[in-house]
């Protein structure tokens, strides 16, 4: 494809589609397919210089990550795949896979979803300790931010540890989110939630009763609002709990 002059999206000067950086403003520049005429477009661009289509920040950014969001592990560029009704970041090499915050959560909450992951979990090429040396622990950088992430034990009994930025999401090495989706089948989060609720309601009880004592001795008022108005924590509040 011939290169093009578009407009820089941050300063407006002339920069040609090849480029990388704008002469003029120094800004980082990547073309992306326009969604409606499939034109070439700069990421950050509003409008299609093109069609004037309005800039679908969804598909947009679907673009930008096929082309320039990383494997964590082996570095290969990600491809932006449909597995059910959501959209997941895979490495054809490595098999590894990075799931937005969001994802994930429809994931851990819809069964609809999770038969989708299993049922588009597929062999690849390369081996497990082509990049994971047993024994070894390897802190990856998350594929939006590039800092570190958290190793996980998912819901601290799952026995699945992943790779979570609380921001933007979770990598799952090769197989792991079809052993996530297993552990949820088999009531393994539910158990974790329900556990997680008798825990916060025993402290609730802590408190009222740490509350009536003093409150008998003549003692300090304590107020309660950590226990009383954290109620029952909702599906999304308890996932958050069971992620660290």
């Amino acid at each position: 494809m011939h290169a093009q002059t578009l407009n820089c999206p941050m300063c407006g000067a002339a920069a040609s589609t090849d480029a990388t950086r704008c002469l003029f403003c120094d800004a980082r520049l990547a073309t992306v397919a326009c969604p409606a005429c499939f034109g070439m477009m700069f990421l950050g661009d509003r409008h299609c210089p093109r069609c004037g289509a309005l800039a679908s920040r969804e598909e947009i950014e679907t673009e930008a990550v096929r082309r320039y969001h990383q494997c964590p592990r082996c570095r290969d560029p990600l491809a932006s795949v449909a597995v059910g009704a959501i959209r997941i970041s895979e490495c054809a090499r490595c098999g590894g896979l990075w799931v937005s915050a969001a994802a994930f959560e429809q994931i851990c909450a819809d069964r609809e979803q999770q038969a989708a992951v299993l049922s588009a979990a597929s062999p690849v090429t390369a081996k497990a300790s082509d990049h994971l040396e047993p024994g070894k622990v390897r802190y990856v950088p998350c594929p939006e931010c590039g800092q570190l992430m958290n190793r996980i034990n998912f819901a601290h009994c799952s026995g699945v540890v992943i790779d979570s930025c609380k921001g933007h999401g979770a990598w799952f090495d090769r197989d792991e989110l079809s052993k996530v989706v297993d552990f949820i089948h088999a009531g393994g989060l539910e158990a974790a939630r329900a556990r997680e609720k008798q825990q916060l309601s025993e402290e609730r009880r802590l408190l009222r009763h740490e509350h009536l004592k003093q409150a008998d001795a003549g003692g300090a008022h304590v107020l309660m609002k950590d226990g009383e108005a954290r109620g029952i924590p909702t599906a999304s509040d308890l996932l958050k709990l069971l992620l660290g």
